[in-house]
């Protein structure tokens, strides 16, 4: 498990935080503070999901 989070973090983190960048300029948030606000949460959801994805490849 510990081998197979950070392999998916780079894939599934990234791109989740780029959905939540793109998220916040989409509603208007054009600038610093706001955008590494919804980056940060694309990356925190990419995080669990790597978590839980690592988790079931794993077990199966």
């Amino acid at each position: 498990m510990t081998r197979m989070l950070p392999l998916m973090f780079i894939i599934v983190g990234v791109t989740c935080a780029g959905i939540g960048m793109v998220t916040g300029l989409v509603l208007g948030h054009d600038t610093l503070e706001p955008i590494l606000a919804w980056s940060a949460g694309g990356a925190a959801v990419g995080l669990v999901a790597s978590w839980i994805i690592a988790r079931k490849l794993i077990n199966s």
